[in-house]
C-alpha cells in the first residue's frame, strides 16, 4: 500500500472508530475505502473486522457507566451474540469467494438503508421509551430477542457492516431503558462479534489478512473510539449519513464494476 494510501486508511480508521462508539455503521467508511485502494473484498472484510476490535473495546469502555445494572441482561444475550459471530464468520470462510462478490452489494445496499433510515429508527425507540404502556415487554418476548440477537451476529460475522444499528434498533424495542443503554450493551455485543470473528480469521485464513490495514484501524480506531464516547453525541447526525452514503456509495460502484469484469 502507498504512504497516502496509508494515511487514507488511518483517518478512515479514525472516523469509524468514533462513528461505532456513537451510532454503528462505521465500517461503511472503512470498506469502501479499502475497497477503492484495491483491496479484495473479503481480505477488507476481514482485515476491517480485525482492526475494529480495538475500537470497539475502547467506545464499550466509555460507555461502561450506561451499562450499570445490565450485567444479567447481557449475560443472557451475549452468547447469541457470540454463537452468531461464528455462524457469519463460518459462512465467510467456507462459501465460495465469488458469492462474496455477488452478495457484499446486496448487504451493503441493506446497511446504507439502515443508514438512511435511521432517524425513524431512533423516532420508534424514542417513542417507545415515551410510552412504556406500548412496550413489548422482555419476559413474553425473550426467545424472540436472542433470536434477532443471534442474526445479528450472524450479519455481523459475515459482513460487519451496520450491526450496530440493527442491535440498537432491536435492544430499544425489546429491552427497557434508555437508548443510551441499548448503545451500551450494543458495543458489548458487537464487540463479542468481532473478537469470535477475528479469532477465526486468525486460526484459519491467516494468509488472508492485510496486517498493515488491521494495525492502521486498530490503532486510528481505538483513538476514535475514545473521542466517540465522550463527543461524539455533538456530532451531526446528518452530515455523519451523508458521509457514509456517499462512500457506501462508491465501494458499491467498485463492486459492480468488479462483477462486470
Amino acid at each position: 500500500m502507498e504512504p497516502l494510501g496509508s494515511v487514507i486508511v488511518f483517518f478512515a480508521g479514525l472516523w469509524a472508530g468514533t462513528i461505532n462508539a456513537v451510532v454503528g455503521s462505521g465500517t461503511l467508511v472503512t470498506f469502501p475505502v479499502l475497497i477503492a485502494l484495491g483491496v479484495t473484498p473479503v481480505v477488507a472484510s476481514m482485515s476491517n473486522a480485525m482492526g475494529l476490535v480495538a475500537g470497539t473495546a475502547a467506545g464499550a469502555w466509555g460507555y461502561r457507566r450506561e451499562l450499570k445494572g445490565r450485567g444479567v441482561q447481557l449475560l443472557k444475550l451475549l452468547p447469541a451474540s457470540l454463537l452468531g459471530g461464528i455462524s457469519g464468520a463460518w459462512l465467510l470462510l467456507h462459501l465460495p469467494e465469488m458469492v462474496f462478490h455477488y452478495v457484499a452489494p446486496v448487504l451493503l445496499i441493506l446497511a446504507l438503508l439502515m443508514v438512511v433510515f435511521q432517524p425513524r429508527l431512533q423516532s420508534w425507540v424514542r417513542n417507545r421509551e415515551e410510552n412504556p404502556e406500548h412496550a413489548i415487554r422482555d419476559k413474553r418476548h425473550g426467545v424472540f430477542l436472542v433470536v434477532l440477537v443471534y442474526l445479528a451476529g450472524v450479519y455481523g460475522g459475515y459482513f460487519v457492516a451496520a450491526q450496530g444499528i440493527l442491535l440498537v434498533g432491536i435492544l430499544g424495542v425489546f429491552l427497557t431503558g434508555t437508548i443510551q443503554n441499548a448503545n451500551a450493551m450494543k458495543n458489548i455485543l458487537v464487540l463479542g462479534v468481532n473478537l469470535v470473528a477475528a479469532v477465526s480469521y486468525l486460526l484459519f485464513a491467516f494468509d488472508r489478512i492485510n496486517w498493515l490495514v488491521v494495525l492502521l484501524i486498530a490503532v486510528s480506531s481505538t483513538i476514535g473510539g475514545l473521542l466517540g464516547s465522550r463527543i461524539g453525541r455533538r456530532l451531526s447526525p446528518l452530515v455523519l449519513r451523508a458521509v457514509i452514503f456517499a462512500l457506501g456509495l462508491v465501494a458499491l460502484g467498485f463492486m459492480i464494476a468488479n462483477l462486470l469484469k
